[in-house]
């Protein structure tokens, strides 16, 4: 009779990896995020009703994003920007080298021209961000964990982004607690590699529990 090979040992990143696409973690996610989605709904209702009385629809900014094993999904957030938004961006950047040079190490602006006065508001606050509560129910992202990325910033990842593909992306997590929009891209994705290399259900408690301050005292979300 032939024999089995035998098991391969697990290895603690083995381990972690069970621990961080798990069913307690999922289970967390989904405590957390079905009574939320209830709680918040008259809050949704009204700031869609403000976006849409601002300059109409859609209210949605539905947009593909790299998830967990590097496969797609579509995230969700309030519509902050202006209807022809990439035209103005590659205008913005054409003629503006300070924002070029910012655009490049951030994939962001502080004056961006494609936000409406509405989206100001909604993005110093998070609350644009809300929306993907139903992303964290549908199982394409946790509350906690890094932030989703463009496939157009999937090189700008370099070698994290292998450490980025092993979980599911989240709404909140290091790079919202330690900086946020102060953070360069590089240094967000290194805390992406520290999330995931580091997890534990403590870790993900405590940055849930810091998240509230850093966006009420944060200077840096735009």
């Amino acid at each position: 009779m032939r024999s089995s090979p035998p098991a391969k040992p697990s290895s603690p990143e083995d381990s972690q990896l069970l621990g961080i696409n798990g069913p307690v973690k999922r289970l967390m996610d989904l405590v957390i995020a079905i009574p939320a989605a209830i709680f918040l709904a008259p809050l949704f209702i009204l700031v869609s009703l403000t976006i849409f009385l601002e300059g109409g629809g859609p209210i949605f900014y539905v947009q593909s994003r790299i998830g967990r094993g590097g496969r797609p999904f579509r995230m969700l957030k309030f519509r902050t920007m202006k209807r022809d938004a990439d035209a103005l961006l590659k205008e913005h950047l054409a003629r503006d080298p300070a924002a070029r040079l910012e655009w490049a190490e951030f994939q962001k602006l502080r004056n961006d021209p494609r936000v409406t006065p509405i989206g100001r508001l909604l993005r110093a606050s998070s609350i644009d961000e809300l929306p993907q509560i139903f992303n964290v129910i549908s199982g394409d992202m946790s509350i906690v964990g890094q932030r989703p990325i463009l496939y157009s910033q999937r090189d700008a990842f370099g070698p994290h982004i292998a450490g980025y593909e092993r979980a599911r992306p989240g709404i909140t997590g290091l790079w919202q607690v330690c900086g946020r929009n102060s953070v360069n891209f590089h240094r967000r994705a290194e805390l992406g590699s520290e999330y995931v290399n580091e997890w534990s259900l403590w870790l993900d408690i405590r940055i849930i529990l810091m998240t509230v301050p850093a966006i009420l005292l944060s200077r840096d979300a735009f």
